[in-house]
């Protein structure tokens, strides 16, 4: 068998999930940065929806975050990051939707698009939309915070999970805008939680081989085809 590959582009949020499961359970793996293609044929025929990642393992093809990293679980040696627990497994599965439906359309697809993507390509930041995301991003810190008080390590308990790596490349990016630096101080539990997490060895490891942060040029296409109103 070949080595797998990731396909995507290196500040996608999504694709350091797989990244961040692939250097946990120790898995050699290439990358490869479709910014040049997105949108283009070269990218479409890999993924239909025009997003990233994308998973190539031998012949077979997957996208889409979930299917990918459970398939990477199951399929390769490592640490086991799926819970044998149907309740904590039912928990983990919980934290991940709450990314995706909370977590990630807020922290990232609002506030960081509007305070990092755009500025960084010259387009103005839109306050409106920021304004909007704040209490639902506020909302999310405080279940979170909630659920780390007690203090409990990881998201479902003493043991990493993927929910926790689900989480950390949204709370990553959210951090770098004023907003984060204001708001995570207010939550000692989580801040807690991401310092375990910004600590860990595959965490270190994935950022050392990051390349330096570069504006995301065909982020452009997103401030016109589907950048939040209100």
């Amino acid at each position: 068998m070949s080595a797998p590959v990731v396909y995507g582009f290196p500040r996608s949020t999504f694709v350091n999930i797989v990244r961040l499961v692939l250097t946990h359970k120790g898995i050699a793996y290439s990358f490869q940065d479709l910014e040049p293609v997105m949108g283009k044929a070269e990218h479409l025929a890999l993924h239909p929806f025009n997003s990233v990642p994308i998973f190539r393992h031998d012949e077979f093809i997957v996208y889409e975050t979930g299917a990918i990293v459970s398939y990477v679980d199951e399929t390769f040696d490592g640490a086991r990051l799926t819970p044998k627990d149907p309740r904590a497994r039912a928990r983990m599965n919980q934290w991940i939707g709450v990314v995706h439906s909370y977590v990630y359309p807020y922290m990232i697809y609002h506030v960081t698009h509007e305070r990092l993507v755009f500025p960084e390509l010259g387009i103005p930041s839109d306050e409106k939309v920021v304004a909007h995301a704040l209490p639902k991003v506020e909302t999310v810190l405080a279940v979170l915070e909630r659920e780390l008080v007690d203090g409990r390590q990881y998201l479902i308990g003493s043991e990493l999970s993927i929910a926790d790596f689900f989480l950390l490349p949204s709370t990553f990016a959210f951090s770098l805008t004023e907003e984060g630096r204001r708001l995570y101080p207010k939550y000692p539990a989580f801040c807690r939680w991401r310092q375990r997490m910004e600590s860990l060895p595959t965490t270190q490891k994935l950022r050392a081989i990051l390349p330096p942060r570069e504006p995301i040029q065909h982020a452009r296409e997103w401030a016109k085809s589907h950048r939040p109103k209100y």
